[in-house]
């Protein structure tokens, strides 16, 4: 991961040489490594570790595409992009007719276990050298280690487990581990975090205290934890240095980056270039690429591939003066008859488009296909976030509606620019109206699936098969490759 301004740098060569195991192959195991270096004759200095810190949240930037391919698979928008052949992967999600034989199914699964292996190779040697400051390096790997297993678990359940190095051979042996043991070491790994990091990082980008806790808040509430989330959620809300910044409309600009409102932020930068040979390799956000106005030509925007395009409906959810609704949504129409601007239509047009993640002119230092090297940052964990996943722990543990609907109208207030619109629902009327207010709040931003999924909403997706699509298959390689020792997911 690039960080920015005067925070860490990627020191390329010394990534290749340790980590030389994770190519852009990156897999549960890499089975040709073509060279790599004796773990015993590393981490031997704070730089080495610093080092191994960075390679860590590199697999960060693969980010991207959990993101997209999460939104696709949502009610929010359809796929998009060139026709009906474009990115056959993401076609097949939209449609919910994808298989264990999917390439960016398999991307979501090689890339996250590429960062399960890179932190769990930093884990494997923490004691092996001393030096002040290295339980804070510990806790940043332990909290990226929890973040990549969430992923895996949220996308496909059960999940192979370990907390050193994968070794050849272990997809024969080392079982799907249950859900809940996926999420035991999560939590372990984020308590660990919470409790040894402070809520300033010691550089930009880099995780913190608060950013701990709200991700263990959020591994709570997807297993129903309402107590636990509760608890965890209050604490960072009312002790951590976080905010609604209150203008909603500067958020996903630059200026909006790393903002109050920011607990957990993904760094991209435009100034390394990229190819369609390796996704991942990109420093940049190839999914604001992917999301762009095709043929674009006009202000603010640059053009991209039109996929993840809202539909009516999504539009719809905005309830009459909500300011959030030209903040998330372009309506390239109206965008082009005020401007000027013209534009392309792609396949399954809508008219609408993802404007939070839009690209924006770029840097006049950019570098390799402008497509893939976008600078937009993904606000991974907002404060809004907390502050909804708060108000639905509140409300659906029955533990106090009063507070959920507090929570909940600090989101709202800031969204209709006045106290008009609060909600004094309680009960199940009130768990309803947290859902609507994630939806429209978070549009766009990668989680709407899964929080249809985890409220056992799933059936509200068009095409989606109750008892299957809750989960994504395991890629049929790594089922050949376990022999016979992993089951595919039920459905597929």
């Amino acid at each position: 991961m690039k960080m920015k301004n005067n925070s860490i740098k990627k020191i390329i060569a010394i990534i290749i040489v340790v980590f030389a195991y994770q190519s852009c192959t990156d897999d549960f195991i890499e089975r040709e490594p073509e060279y790599s270096i004796d773990s015993e004759n590393y981490f031997n200095s704070e730089a080495d570790y610093q080092n191994g810190l960075i390679a860590c949240y590199d697999l960060l930037q693969s980010t991207y595409v959990n993101v997209l391919l999460g939104e696709i698979a949502s009610d929010n928008t359809l796929c998009g992009g060139g026709d009906a052949n474009d990115v056959i992967g993401f076609q097949q999600v939209d449609d919910m007719i994808h298989t264990e034989i999917n390439s960016n199914i398999r991307d979501v699964w090689n890339w996250m276990y590429a960062g399960v292996s890179r932190t769990n190779y930093l884990l494997e040697f923490q004691d092996k050298t001393d030096f002040e400051g290295r339980e804070i390096i510990v806790a940043e790997a332990r909290f990226l280690r929890a973040y990549y297993y969430f992923e895996l678990v949220k996308w496909f359940g059960p999940v192979p487990v370990k907390e050193t190095r994968f070794n050849l051979g272990d997809e024969t042996i080392i079982p799907r581990s249950p859900v809940e043991d996926v999420y035991a070491l999560i939590e372990s790994d984020l308590i660990y975090a919470s409790n040894t990091l402070s809520y300033t990082a010691p550089q930009l980008g880099r995780a913190t205290k608060g950013s701990a806790q709200a991700l263990l808040g959020k591994a709570y509430l997807y297993q129903d934890k309402f107590s636990e989330a509760s608890v965890v959620l209050e604490d960072l809300i009312q002790n951590g240095p976080y905010d609604l910044v209150s203008d909603y409309d500067t958020i996903f600009e630059e200026e909006g980056e790393n903002s109050i409102e920011s607990v957990f932020e993904v760094q991209y930068t435009d100034v390394q270039g990229a190819s369609f040979d390796c996704l991942q390799c990109s420093e940049g956000n190839v999914a604001v690429g992917f999301s762009g106005v095709r043929n674009y030509s006009g202000s603010l925007f640059t053009s991209g591939f039109s996929f993840n395009v809202p539909t009516q409906e999504t539009v719809d959810q905005f309830e009459e003066g909500d300011l959030r609704k030209d903040v998330a949504i372009l309506d390239i129409e109206s965008w082009a008859t005020e401007t000027g601007a013209s534009y392309g239509t792609g396949y399954e047009h809508t008219g609408y488009f993802n404007r939070k993640y839009l690209p924006r002119k770029r840097s006049e230092n950019a570098a390799g296909d402008l497509n893939l090297t976008n600078p937009n940052n993904y606000r991974a964990i907002r404060f809004a976030d907390v502050l909804l996943m708060a108000a639905e722990a509140f409300n659906r543990g029955g533990i106090n509606d009063a507070k959920a609907q507090q929570y909940l109208n600090r989101v709202r207030d800031r969204a209709f620019g006045d106290t008009d619109h609060q909600i004094s629902a309680t009960g199940s009327s009130l768990t309803d109206a947290i859902s609507q207010e994630r939806r429209v709040e978070l549009v766009g931003e990668g989680h709407r699936f899964f929080d249809l999924v985890r409220t056992g909403q799933g059936s509200e997706i068009d095409g989606f098969t109750t008892g299957k699509n809750e989960l994504f298959p395991i890629p049929l390689e790594e089922i050949q490759f376990s022999n016979g020792n992993w089951l595919q997911n039920d459905g597929y």
